[in-house]
């Protein structure tokens, strides 16, 4: 059994479930647009002519017919939506006609108002420019059918609503053409450019504000992420927002009713190539943001410049039943300020951990200056837990092991070896501090995040390895035993290899976005550890070699003759005593600045 199965046997009662990031929409699953065709993207609706066109093989049918669509085009794309109206009915919105797939692992089928098979879209965002499938006429068929599609070329750019051919049942004579089947264009709030910077000026006496690092100026440090909000307008009916920061794609905030991401009301301004979207949306889970619309935006603008986006808008206190999803400002919620990637307005995952305010904050309430942490406390005392564990009692107690056995010999701490005591003590405290470190970000993310890399794997095996030593100490046999190296070499080898993978987990540990420590600085200072500590090893080895090499030479003639051997060996028991001091000092000195950082997130 691999020791990670033996970490997931151990803590069986932690619940373990996988975030997956999803594009929106990528998966194809688009059910809940049947009736209008349009994606919840942000942007407009392409009114160009579209290089994209819906054939079949047949202008004429009869019930229970099956008919060949075929969606091509001279360019690629990445999603896409066919379905089969009623022609006769243009006010009619559902889908007639049922799929048939002749590409499984590229298309899927939908069920539109409750008629399964009655759509086809995509199932992941691949690039393709051909599509084939086959429908199938119902036996109750309008007199004409007319196929439609919707195609997504990329976030940010689609057509929707197509108009494809008309088909006939036998006998029927053609519609008259068209006029115009041009989608109207989904409407947007217009922006405008920001005259200049945000300012600090007012922050909590004429409006709210929340910065990173506290108290930053956005007019002077291009590394501010700054909120502002000050209720406005007639009677105080609006809230105008400011948010600004350095990022590669978006900045975002939320009002989240607690300090875990879902069911949160979200705001983001979006680079899309050398403009800004501004938006609101929904977010329900760990996912993309849903429902994204600018209905309940007004007096948008927005300024791109050195990496830094700022955007400003108004929203209502309260919104009208359309806009359910939105919350109303007169209440309290958690702040949430995050930022990241994004590709054709298409936002990914943040990059940092989000900055989140300390209380609750009524939004048209009086103002104030908020302050908020990127790191939970809990994952604050999990990366302490670990680091005082793994630089500090157990760096100090496998070093007693393996260079103090022969000290202290006429000394004893509760009937053992003193160096066994304290080596024991040590290791046991390193022990439980592992597990109750490793349990902490089970806890936060309440399951497994896949989202952390290699270090909670590693964090798993070092526990396991951390089990197994007391273990294998309570069964080792008796110190005169035949079988005894075994034990000595087995408990060694365990405990190298338990706190090797113990310092790669620490490393990756100081660039976990939920932990985040400054860089590069933290892991020069782990650099320094390793080499602090291998400097010390590196010498006691060399020190211990000279001496039994020394100690072999000498004959017994000579021993008996040299007066002075037991205060050379006090001598040397108390340097090495004083190495000691030495070894454990410096381990302390780094694991404070490390902790130090951790305070300050």
């Amino acid at each position: 059994m691999s020791p990670v199965d033996v970490c997931c046997l151990l803590f069986i009662c932690v619940l373990v479930c996988c975030w997956e990031l999803a594009g929106c929409y990528a998966s194809g699953k688009v059910t809940k647009v049947c009736g209008s065709m349009e994606p919840h993207h942000r942007g407009t609706v392409e009114t160009t002519p579209s290089p994209y066109s819906l054939e079949t093989n047949t202008s004429t049918f009869s019930p229970t017919d099956r008919i060949q669509v075929i969606l091509s085009g001279t360019s690629y794309f990445k999603g896409f939506l066919i379905e089969a109206r009623d022609a006769a009915d243009q006010s009619s919105s559902s889908a007639v006609g049922t799929f048939t797939l002749t590409n499984p692992q590229r298309t899927q089928l939908l069920t539109c108002n409750k008629h399964q098979g009655s759509a086809v879209s995509h199932t992941g965002d691949v690039s393709q420019r051909e599509v084939v499938v086959t429908w199938t006429a119902p036996t109750n068929a309008s007199s004409q059918v007319q196929f439609f599609v919707t195609v997504v070329v990329h976030y940010s750019k689609f057509w929707v609503k197509l108009p494809g051919p008309i088909i006939y049942q036998h006998g029927v004579p053609p519609l008259p053409p068209q006029s115009d089947s041009t989608p109207p264009p989904v409407h947007t709030s217009t922006a405008s450019i920001l005259p200049g910077p945000f300012t600090i000026a007012g922050c909590g006496q004429t409006k709210s504000c929340m910065s990173d690092p506290p108290g930053c100026d956005p007019t002077k440090d291009p590394h501010c992420f700054f909120l502002s909000m000050l209720t406005d307008g007639p009677d105080k009916t609006s809230v105008v927002f400011e948010l600004s920061g350095p990022a590669e794609g978006y900045v975002s905030f939320a009002l989240s009713w607690d300090r875990w991401m879902g069911n949160d009301d979200v705001y983001m301004c979006v680079k899309d190539g050398a403009r800004v979207s501004v938006s609101a949306a929904f977010v329900s889970g760990q996912t993309h943001p849903e429902d994204e619309s600018q209905s309940a935006l007004s007096s948008v603008s927005w300024q791109l410049a050195d990496g830094v986006i700022q955007c400003r808008f108004r929203r209502p206190v309260k919104l009208a039943n359309q806009e359910a999803a939105r919350y109303d400002l007169d209440q309290e919620y958690f702040l949430f300020v995050a930022s990241g990637y994004a590709e054709h307005g298409l936002v990914w995952k943040h990059s940092l951990q989000p900055l989140i305010s300390t209380h609750r904050k009524v939004i048209t309430g009086p103002p104030e200056v908020l302050t908020g942490f990127r790191s939970p406390i809990i994952m604050k005392m999990h990366g302490a837990l670990m680091l005082v564990a793994w630089m500090l009692t157990g760096s100090v107690g496998t070093f007693i092991a393996s260079f103090y056995k022969s000290d202290w010999p006429n000394h004893s701490l509760l009937g053992q070896k003193i160096w066994f005591q304290v080596h024991r003590g040590l290791m046991v405290l390193t022990v439980t501090l592992t597990v109750v470190g490793f349990c902490l970000p089970f806890f936060y993310r309440k399951g497994w995040s896949k989202h952390a890399g290699v270090h909670p794997y590693l964090g798993c095996c070092v526990l396991a390895l951390s089990l197994i030593q007391p273990i294998m100490a309570v069964i080792r046999p008796s110190p005169d035993s035949s079988r005894r190296y075994i034990f000595n070499w087995a408990h060694w080898g365990v405990g190298s290899v338990t706190e090797i993978i113990a310092v790669a987990a620490m490393f990756l540990g100081t660039s976990q976005s939920s932990l985040l420590l400054p860089q590069p600085l933290a892991t020069h200072i782990l650099i320094g550890y390793v080499t602090w500590l291998s400097s010390f090893r590196v010498l006691l080895l060399v020190h211990k070699y000279l001496y039994i090499k020394n100690s072999a030479l000498v004959s017994d003639d000579t021993l008996g003759i040299l007066c002075d051997q037991s205060l050379q060996g006090s001598l040397n028991s108390f340097i090495k005593s004083l190495l000691l001091s030495v070894v454990a000092l410096g381990n302390a000195g780094l694991l404070l600045a490390l902790l130090s950082f951790i305070a300050e997130i």
